[in-house]
């Protein structure tokens, strides 16, 4: 059996790279309808014949082998580094079949660094809509390497390209002979220097190292000395040279179009997409249909969720009670009720709204229309310091900040990279839609404005549009201190509208609800167990005094009265005041009371720090440690909305439930947040700062806010 091949796959953005790697290798890769999805590599394993398999990498899109920004040296890595791990012994170009001129340059690149190539044509069918016409056999012919048609989203021509990936893995396809360019000839001198320096490389491979000799991580010290010196020696200017090499691929592509591609329509037709542009990128239209777009999502999170929510919710608290009923009273009991089915169902009864929002977000995407927003947006981020390349990180904050934040890395201005990694935070993430929808429906009342708009609804989405301007607020105080001075521009080619797969979509919720259940679940039940024992136990020294207490007092008064059922109530929640758990709430309540906080409210913050979603846990297991058994069957939301003060008033009225939703909106709640901006900015001090910044944010919304409503 022949060892598996390393294929790498690369081409231009949304040119259906992610759905070829899906269809080779059967893993659920996210794939989107919208460029700079992949950030980074990714990899996977496919059967190719029998006894071939191969290992896919899928690489970031980029449209020049010359990179400009961090993702797209991701790709360059592969392709140009030898000690790379995953250096390719076949590249599969994917190739947009209705845009091949421009996607024919990064081509002619790969193929002159002699690598065995396939090129992949998709989007055949959009090419013909266009009245566009490619002679396959010519094309090869002309590029000397295999060219196949392929529609990855409908698994067409797959089979004819494992057959040529068999057949080149096996030796029976060489590189061309012949450069695609003459690319000797652009900087000879240099060329032939590099090459003695670095033995092995072709020619343009040379011309790249020439050009990046800085920036290449595989060379040593020496090789790199060297290198300079033949640079100055020769007086290189890459500017000049890259500027050569590119007039003449174009002008040999130009030659090759010619030969090769028939236009039936020499002015095109205009496409379906292009006409719904004219309506969705107008002015003004554009953007209220965008409102309404986004007021559609989020109401729709409460109209389709609130049923299985509902059963989600009854279920639990039937299961509790049943469970108390049957079961001995007992540590083991109450460690299983209270701290892990209490956990449970603190996050399991949103996970109809997880699966929803992102299967939402997904439509959007995989339409083409979330690519719109970008543009809608650009020039409200030019004003910030930002381009429309910040809005899709911002966007993808939506669903969380830590792939958001890594998609900063296809932004090339280094200090719009920077800002956006300060601001993505502050969009509200899929974790802090469990606290939205807890307190929207503990203090916003469910009624209708209009007859049609559904309040609730209204302030859920005035929460995410609040994040988003938030941060183009903060982005643009920024942009008056980050004194990095670099030009930027916003290029970026629309999608063509398509129907989304729904099949996509609904492996998408799963996925998601998934990682939901995984990720945060496992978190949830750790910290609701850890939190069960500080709630149920605490000090001898507090302790003794207050069991001696109520012993007496439940004594004097006839058991399962009235007065007993009081006294009991009035104990368990004394013990819960008297935990370690009540102690740490305490302790902290000072500096959170302005806020409208209580002691459990402040534990739930402190304890949300490991993921936001911790915070629903938190407080279904303070609840159900403070409660009588007999009330184990009620909801949490009616629990919350049941807890008093000390003087008898309500603790979550609207003004403490504002106050709470702005202190999650802003607050980095969030370690995973802060790690990964550590590794994408390799310093700790830009997220202490981001910690710092948002920490302050946080409470001063908060204070305004509680002080305005209480």
């Amino acid at each position: 059996m022949q060892a598996p091949i390393n294929i790498a796959l690369v081409g231009n953005p949304n040119s259906g790279k992610s759905s070829l790697f899906n269809a080779l290798t059967g893993l659920n890769q996210k794939v989107s309808n919208f460029p700079g999805v992949t950030v980074d590599k990714k990899t996977g394993t496919a059967n190719i014949a029998p006894g071939l398999s191969a290992n896919i990498i899928d690489l970031p899109g980029t449209y020049s082998l010359y990179p400009k920004s961090a993702d797209e040296y991701v790709t360059y890595d592969v392709l140009i580094n030898p000690n790379n791990e995953e250096v390719p012994g076949l590249v599969v170009i994917v190739a947009d079949a209705s845009n091949l001129k421009r996607n024919l340059l990064f081509c002619s690149q790969i193929i002159d660094l002699k690598t065995p190539v396939i090129i992949a044509l998709t989007m055949m069918d959009i090419a013909r809509r266009k009245g566009v016409e490619i002679d396959l056999d010519g094309l090869e012919r002309e590029l000397g390497v295999p060219v196949v048609a392929i529609n990855p989203r409908k698994n067409k021509g797959l089979a004819d390209l494992k057959k040529i990936v068999e057949l080149a893995a096996r030796g029976h396809y060489s590189v061309p002979p012949r450069d695609f360019i003459n690319n000797a000839a652009l900087a000879k001198p240099v060329i032939e220097d590099v090459k003695k320096t670095v033995p092995g490389k072709s020619d343009y491979a040379a011309l790249h190292i020439a050009v990046n000799t800085d920036e290449l991580s595989f060379l040593n010290g020496g090789q790199k000395l060297a290198i300079r010196n033949s640079l100055q020696t020769h007086q290189f200017n890459k500017t000049k040279v890259q500027a050569e090499e590119i007039m003449q691929r174009y002008a040999r592509i130009k030659h090759i179009m010619k030969a090769t591609v028939v236009e039936t329509d020499p002015l095109q037709k205009q496409l379906r997409s292009e006409k719904i542009d004219d309506l969705l990128l107008h002015r003004f239209w554009g953007y209220v249909i965008l409102l309404v777009v986004m007021f559609l999502l989020f109401q729709s999170i409460f109209w389709l969720a609130s049923y299985p929510m509902d059963w989600i919710e009854g279920g639990f608290g039937a299961l509790s009670g049943w469970l108390t009923s049957i079961l001995p009273d007992n540590r083991i009991t109450d460690v299983f009720i209270n701290g892990i089915l209490a956990g449970i169902s603190g996050f399991a009864v949103f996970i109809p709204q997880i699966m929803i929002l992102f299967g939402l977000i997904t439509v959007l995407e995989d339409t083409g229309y979330m690519a719109r927003i970008s543009f809608l947006t650009d020039r409200l981020m030019r004003q910030v310091g930002l381009n429309g390349k910040s809005v899709m990180p911002l966007i993808s904050g939506v669903a969380c900040a830590v792939p958001a934040i890594m998609a900063t890395r296809t932004i090339e201005n280094k200090k719009e990279r920077l800002i956006t990694i300060l601001v993505t935070p502050l969009m509200s993430c899929s974790a802090r839609l469990p606290i939205y929808t807890m307190m929207i429906a503990l203090v916003v009342p469910d009624k209708r404005i209009l007859g049609i708009l559904g309040l609730q609804g209204l302030v859920m989405m005035g929460l995410y549009l609040l994040g988003f301007f938030m941060a183009i607020f903060i982005a643009a105080i920024m942009k008056l201190f980050v004194r990095i001075k670099e030009k930027s521009y916003f290029i970026m080619e629309l999608p063509v509208y398509r129907a989304p797969r729904w099949k996509n979509v609904g492996t998408t919720m799963v996925e998601k609800a998934k990682i939901f259940v995984t990720d945060a679940g496992k978190v949830i039940v750790v910290i609701s167990v850890i939190l069960w024992f500080l709630a149920s136990y605490g000090p001898a020294s507090r302790m003794e005094p207050l069991h001696a207490k109520y012993d007496q007092l439940i004594s004097q008064v006839p058991k399962e009265s009235p007065q007993a059922d009081a006294l009991d109530k009035e104990f368990r929640s004394e013990k819960l005041s008297h935990s370690y758990a009540g102690i740490l709430g305490h302790a902290i309540e000072p500096a959170i009371r302005p806020l409208g906080f209580d002691w459990k409210i402040g534990i739930a913050l402190i304890t949300s720090f490991a993921a936001r979603e911790v915070f629903v846990g938190t407080m279904a297991t303070l609840y159900s440690v403070g409660e009588n058994p007999d009330d184990n069957n009620a909801t949490l939301r009616e629990k919350m909305a049941s807890a008093t003060r000390k003087d008898g008033t309500p603790v979550y009225t609207l003004a403490t439930g504002l106050s709470l939703m702005l202190f999650y909106a802003f607050a980095m709640q969030c370690m995973s947040t802060l790690a990964i901006v550590k590794r994408e900015t390799k310093s700790w001090k830009i997220p202490i700062a981001q910690f710092v910044y948002m920490t302050a944010l946080a409470y001063l919304c908060s204070l305004i806010i509680f002080n305005i409503f209480k």
